[in-house]
This record gives structure tokens, C-alpha cells and sequence, in this order.
């Protein structure tokens, strides 16, 4: 059986600030649907991306801005990087974790989603590794993304 995960709920504290931002970054809009007073629906899709996200007014009772560690995978960080910040949003420089935490993450250790416990080098992974160099960015209301370049997968995807 195959399994995907095809959306991911953001708590936001402004529904048009919300969907603003992630047009202007590039997500396209797949419905945004004002049901009542209090129940609005907005749904974005990262550009090339299978799975979405969705927020609005009564989806959930998540605090604004608490979902942290999303992870949007690019073909070239600095690319991404580019146009993100061409399309206005507010991108972290590259960097890259010194001891490897992001890109061993396989050891059963503890993989840092939130950047606690790494040691953030400036600039992408040395040798360009897959799944090596990072960039970070929020939404208004402060829900955490990182971009992640993946140049090759691990076997089994």
C-alpha cells in the first residue's frame, strides 16, 4: 500500500494575510471558500508539489504561528532561495549543519527539526551533498518552514 501525505494544516491569525503571502511566494490557489461567518477554507500548493496546505477560520484551534518544521525540497537551494526572496519573502542566507545532524539524520539520533543543537555554517554543504544545505523562512504568523536541497533520494523512495 502506498501512503501520502497530501495536506498539512497551518493555524493563522489572518486568513488574507495568510493566502497573500503564499501567492506572492508562489503556491497556487486550489480553493478559497467563505462557508460562513465562522468557517473560511483557503488551499495552496507549493509549485511541483503533491501535497498542500490549508487554513482558514474554524480548521483548527492550533495557536497562530505553532506549527514549525515544515520542510518545502528543492532541486537547487540557491535557486529556490533566489526567488523566493525575488517574490518578497524573507529568507534566511544558505547554510549548512557542521556535525551532519540534518544530513545523517539516519543514526537514530535526535534530528533537529528546529535547529536547536547544530552548528549552522554559512553557505550550502561543502560538497553540495543531497539532503546537505538549508534555508529557513516564516509566514506572518510565524509558522516555520526550512527548504531543503535533495539532489538524490535514499533507496526506497
Amino acid at each position: 500500500m502506498r501512503m501520502h501525505l497530501e495536506l498539512f494544516v497551518l493555524p493563522v491569525s489572518d486568513v488574507d494575510r495568510a493566502r497573500g503571502f503564499y501567492e506572492e511566494a508562489g503556491f497556487r490557489l486550489d480553493l478559497a471558500k467563505d462557508v460562513s461567518e465562522e468557517y473560511r477554507v483557503v488551499h495552496l500548493t507549493p509549485p511541483g508539489s503533491e501535497s498542500s496546505i490549508i487554513f482558514g477560520k474554524g480548521i483548527t484551534t492550533a495557536t497562530p504561528g505553532s506549527v514549525q518544521g515544515l520542510y518545502l525540497v528543492v532541486d537547487d537551494i540557491e535557486e529556490a532561495r533566489a526567488e523566493l526572496v525575488g517574490r518578497g519573502v524573507a529568507v534566511s542566507e544558505v547554510f549548512h549543519d557542521a556535525r551532519g545532524i540534518f544530513f545523517h539524520g539516519h543514526d537514530g539520533g535526535d534530528v533537529a527539526h528546529d535547529g536547536a543543537g547544530q552548528d549552522r555554517m554559512a553557505g550550502p554543504h561543502p560538497e553540495r551533498a543531497s539532503h546537505g544545505s538549508y534555508a529557513t523562512f516564516s509566514d506572518p504568523d510565524g509558522n516555520g518552514r526550512f527548504v531543503q536541497e535533495i539532489t538524490r533520494r535514499f533507496p526506497g523512495r
